[in-house]
């Protein structure tokens, strides 16, 4: 199986015409700069599909694994129809989309928006305003994102380039998780038991394991490239349960965008992607014909203690041999990359300390300076005690949970955006989540005596305009861990990060403040800490979680409720008339 690239400049007609049947797309190149509107639709549909000599029926976007790519241009607007032809509940999440005004377009179940019941459809609506980049969609409800995915990538308006040198072609790669089994029915069964979830068969790219698997080999990603070209590949980690490490045998990288965001380039072998991150890299090819063909593979980076998929998903890169040379490609040696042990956590912090913000006068970056409220979240695992009449498989006979601050999140039965703008929050969401630790404790030393958690619907209350900073502590609870923190509706910057305890009295003097990494998803260190800042400019309920699956269902998410400016453009518009109902 090969890679589709897209070809720039005059790529998209052709390739959305041609390939996406389901989207009636004008030609990008008539673009006018005010941006247009582009129509898809989504139809929720079961597909037979066969990985690793395993056919299954799995739910999918229009029959496709991995879903349909979307593309557009910062300025315009998307209205994406989508139709519930299964049995299952659906929401779509916009992952890393602003929804400035538009939260009723964000996606998450029970938090923006009840869910798509069977026969049922609803139309996200929503202006893609500064921002440009890959991003990519997935399902936000249950474990349903595991064949629910795919790219959104947005291009810059016509006539502006990148901030780097233009790619011959661009190729999106999105790493995911296949299993044999049916996801939901692996969180499930761990929810019942309340122990740890069965993990997945194989990772994939675009949907593809490759040939390090039993009967994979044909379901192999490669990607055909030229000498003497630079490419651009988007990396997106769309897998539910484990960070990424990433390599091409004997090439290096250079990363030039992450989550959306230009950086300042840097080269580098091997690329770290936790579940919700993209990375957008340049890859330049040898200048001439290398006699070679190229793994490319990535594997997990592991810090927790739970059991993992140790595998790894691998692709090839092959060069277009010269026309006039006889050269066999099937007898070309294959070159395989070196990644980090699986435990670096020192490659991990390495990594994302080399990630900078362009912060140039066309892409600044716009750190608050000063902070309106600080918040110091604690982030791991729990316990929940069992029923009296089950044995639990958590730790000592419990449940696993996990949580923020101790409190570990119940999904409501109804949409909390919902509540929020009609003003009937009570019995739905309490406005009292706790902005510290109720109880402190060193937190990445031995861990406390009770790992209880609690339970409930809380969320922070916002005045609009808040300039946040949150401090996020990893805890040694049942294991310290990384966490990749996702939070809806905003980009925030990291302005600093570091192991141990948090110090509020000597830690701020060392925060970036000119030029940090801005983007939508960190990992908290294992064992460590991460700040971050935000401007709370954006009205409406906006749902912060771990993006490690297993975690979220444990009940590691909390939300924020920004409320309304005095102005227009600073107010929530009301739902739209399909909005599904609970």
């Amino acid at each position: 199986m090969g890679a589709s690239f897209l070809q720039l400049p005059s790529f998209l007609g052709v390739f959305l015409c041609s390939c996406i049947t389901f989207c009636l797309l004008p030609e990008i190149s008539h673009a006018k700069d005010i941006g247009i509107t582009r129509h898809y639709k989504f139809d929720i549909k079961l597909q037979n599909v066969t990985r690793l000599c395993h056919t299954k029926s799995i739910v999918t976007v229009n029959g496709q694994f991995p879903g349909p790519r979307i593309v557009a241009r910062e300025g315009d607007r998307l209205l994406i129809k989508v139709v519930n032809h299964v049995q299952n509940n659906i929401s779509i999440h916009w992952h890393g989309i602003r929804q400035l005004q538009s939260g009723w377009a964000d996606g998450p179940a029970y938090v923006t928006q009840c869910p798509i019941q069977t026969g049922q459809s609803y139309v996200y609506n929503f202006t893609i305003v500064g921002q440009r980049g890959t991003l990519f969609w997935h399902a936000h409800i249950s474990w349903l994102r595991s064949t629910l995915y795919g790219p959104l990538i947005i291009l810059p308006k016509p006539n502006v380039p990148y901030p780097f040198q233009k790619p011959y072609k661009e190729v999106p790669i999105i790493f995911g998780e296949w299993w044999n089994a049916d996801p939901e029915a692996v969180i499930s069964q761990a929810l019942k038991t309340g122990g740890g979830p069965n993990v997945s068969d194989a990772y994939t790219f675009n949907g593809l394991p490759g040939p390090l698997y039993n009967c994979s080999a044909k379901d192999t990603f490669k990607l055909k490239v030229k000498s003497n070209k630079t490419y651009l590949l988007r990396f997106i980690n769309a897998a539910l349960n484990d960070e990424l490490f990433f390599s091409i045998a004997n090439h290096t990288l250079t990363v030039v965008d992450v989550d959306a965001i230009y950086v300042k380039p840097f080269e580098t072998n091997t690329i770290l992607i936790t579940p919700g991150q993209t990375t957008n890299v340049l890859l330049k090819t040898k200048p001439n014909f290398p006699n070679a063909s190229f793994l490319m593979t990535a594997r997990p980076y592991v810090t927790g203690l739970g059991t993992f998929d140790n595998s790894t998903v691998a692709g090839i890169l092959k060069y277009e041999s010269p026309s006039h040379s006889a050269v066999s490609i099937k007898k070309l040696p294959l070159l395989k990359p070196t990644l980090p042990p699986l435990n670096d956590t020192s490659f991990a912090a390495n990594f994302t300390s080399k990630l900078r913000s362009l912060a140039s006068p066309q892409f600044p970056a716009n750190v608050p300076q000063k902070v309106d409220r600080h918040f110091f979240f604690t982030v791991g695992l729990g316990t929940s005690p069992c029923e009296k009449s089950q044995t639990c498989q958590g730790p000592n006979g419990t449940r696993f949970a996990a949580s923020v601050n101790n409190v570990s999140f119940v999904t409501p039965t109804t949409a909390l955006l919902q509540a929020h703008f009609t003003g009937q929050s009570n019995g739905v969401y309490s406005p009292f989540f706790p902005i510290t630790p109720i109880i402190p404790f060193n937190y990445t030393g031995n861990p406390p005596n009770s790992t209880m958690v609690s339970n409930g619907t809380k969320v922070v209350v916002l005045p609009f305009n808040t300039s946040v900073e949150l401090v996020m502590q990893d805890t040694s609870i049942l294991g310290a861990e990384s966490h990749p923190l996702h939070l809806h509706g905003f980009n925030f910057f990291v302005v600093g990060q570091g192991f141990g305890n948090y110090d509020p009295n000597k830690d701020p003097a060392n925060f970036n403040l000119v030029d940090p990494i801005e983007r939508n998803t960190v990992g908290v260190p294992s064992g460590g800490w991460v700040a971050i800042r935000f401007l709370a400019d954006n009205p409406g309920v906006w749902f912060m979680h771990c993006h490690l699956e297993i975690h979220t269902s444990w009940g590691l998410k909390m939300a924020w409720v920004v409320l309304d400016g005095k102005l227009p453009n600073q107010k929530l518009l009301p739902p739209p008339a399909d909005l599904p109902k609970c």
